[in-house]
């Protein structure tokens, strides 16, 4: 990846050169992949339950080193949020992740929505999961994201046990009705939650359009509708707000020949398969038209001469 510094910041990408003296600072992104097998996602949750889970085929490892090769040719790093289950069984992975320079944090133990654990076990969950990965990366977790983006304003006690479990962030906030998270904390930007002191949460990206926020931030989106849509939602978010956006994907949305699980119903085949072929050239293309690096790169550093993309704290 090329890096240069300029006007005390740093810039990150494939080809950067040095903006003219006018020109505004490049926008850096954040790039995330929460890392589960196709047989783990909230859609499934009615149809499989998690102590089926070893007896369907794996494909995480295969679908996520496939990634890592494709930020490695887009000379690209990323944050990896890995489910502790995942990471039981497949140490090598996490191993890999964080000795090709990208992020490893956490995404809980077992894909358990934060409403419906008490406080008690939902501690329990992220400090097995944040010791089970720093043990096996050898690096420090700093980072968290909620199965289903599951944190709202009824489990916002999510974050003071964050806080207090030494994690530096949260990403566990989607600005916008979905039928798999709860109704959400309506903040776009970064904010740091009450009743926590320091942790910084992180909310997808989403595009505010008549009073309500669409969603542009990657997954299911990505796949359901065209790519222009995302590209220009995401331009709008660079360019107008000058701010980075966060995007995410699945290992399992790369992978058209994944085993399809029977017994669904109609929606939940359209979200799942639907584009699976397309995603992998999409990104493609998505890593090529904009700035990328990992989230705590991105929303976290404050090394001497580098200047954070976004403020520790805000509202808006």
């Amino acid at each position: 990846m090329t890096v240069f510094e300029a006007n005390g910041s740093r810039y990150h990408g494939p080809g950067a050169s040095a903006p003219r003296a006018e020109a505004a600072p490049p926008i850096v992104n954040a790039l995330s992949v929460d890392v589960e097998d196709y047989y783990q996602v909230g859609a499934f949750a009615g149809r499989i339950a998690r102590g089926d889970w070893d007896g369907y085929p794996s494909r995480v490892e295969s679908n996520t080193n496939a990634l890592l090769d494709l930020f490695d040719a887009a000379q690209v790093r990323a944050t990896f949020f890995v489910l502790g289950w995942i990471a039981e069984r497949h140490p090598g992975l996490v191993s890999a992740i964080a000795a090709r320079g990208h992020e490893v944090a956490s995404h809980g133990y077992s894909h358990t929505n934060v409403t419906r654990q008490s406080p008690g076990a939902f501690r329990a969950d992220v400090r097995r999961t944040r010791e089970l990965l720093e043990d096996i990366s050898g690096t420090a977790v700093r980072g968290y994201r909620a199965a289903n983006f599951s944190i709202g304003c009824d489990s916002d006690w999510a974050f003071a046990v964050l806080e207090e479990e030494g994690y530096a962030y949260s990403s566990s906030v989607y600005p916008m009705w979905h039928d798999q998270n709860v109704i959400q904390l309506r903040r776009r930007g970064p904010f740091t939650p009450e009743p926590a002191a320091e942790l910084l949460e992180i909310p997808l990206t989403t595009m505010p359009v008549l009073g309500i926020n669409l969603p542009c931030s990657g997954g299911g989106y990505f796949r359901l509708l065209p790519y222009g849509v995302s590209r220009w939602a995401l331009r709008r978010v660079n360019r107008l707000e000058r701010r980075p956006f966060i995007f995410y994907v699945h290992p399992w949305e790369i992978d058209p020949k994944q085993p399809r699980i029977d017994g669904l119903s109609l929606k939940s085949r359209l979200r799942h398969y639907v584009n699976l072929g397309r995603v992998e050239g999409r990104l493609r293309r998505l890593l090529e038209e904009f700035r990328w690096d990992r989230v705590d790169e991105v929303f976290l550093t404050d090394a001497p001469g580098l200047t954070p993309a976004w403020p520790r704290r805000t509202s808006a």
